[in-house]
């Protein structure tokens, strides 16, 4: 079984997005410097400065993240594993086929359920929905091949 990955997002970034992102990044971080440096006195005064600089910190480093491509979210599915980022700020799932209890399918979500009892739940959304079909696939290949029961569950209306 070959490695796939799918991209939960509608598309992917250029290069040279990429790297304004970046340089956007950079420029929020080196203003809220600027900032700390040049007003330090009316800080102690107005507290409403920090929410400031906290907000063009967090906000840069994000844009960074994202222009280096830490915060794509996608699918990866291998012959042993499936790797799960669904959320752009936190960490990705790494989930075994030695893990996998079972997986159910439904019409925009999948569950995977673990041995340890917990279950994770991959929501697809309906804004993009060209997605669903190849990723469904991936995934009953990838559970027929480790031998994992599946079920898929189409509601009815």
């Amino acid at each position: 079984m070959e490695k796939r990955v799918f991209l939960l997002e509608p598309k992917e970034n250029s290069r040279i997005v990429n790297i304004l992102q970046i340089i956007f990044g950079i420029i929020c971080i080196i203003i809220s410097i600027y900032w700390i440096i040049f007003n330090i006195r009316s800080l102690s005064y107005d507290p409403t400065h920090w929410i400031t600089i906290a907000f063009l910190v967090s906000f840069g480093t994000y844009q960074i993240l994202a222009g280096s491509g830490k915060t794509l979210k996608y699918i990866e599915t291998g012959s042993e594993r499936i790797v799960l980022k669904q959320n752009s700020l936190l960490p990705r799932i790494n989930i075994g086929f030695s893990d996998l209890e079972r997986i159910e399918f439904f019409p925009l979500n999948i569950n995977f359920y673990l041995k340890n009892s917990r279950k994770i739940t991959l929501r697809f959304g309906t804004t993009y929905t060209e997605i669903i079909g190849p990723v469904e696939e991936a995934v009953i290949e990838f559970a027929e091949f480790n031998k994992i029961p599946f079920e898929v569950k189409r509601e009815e209306l």
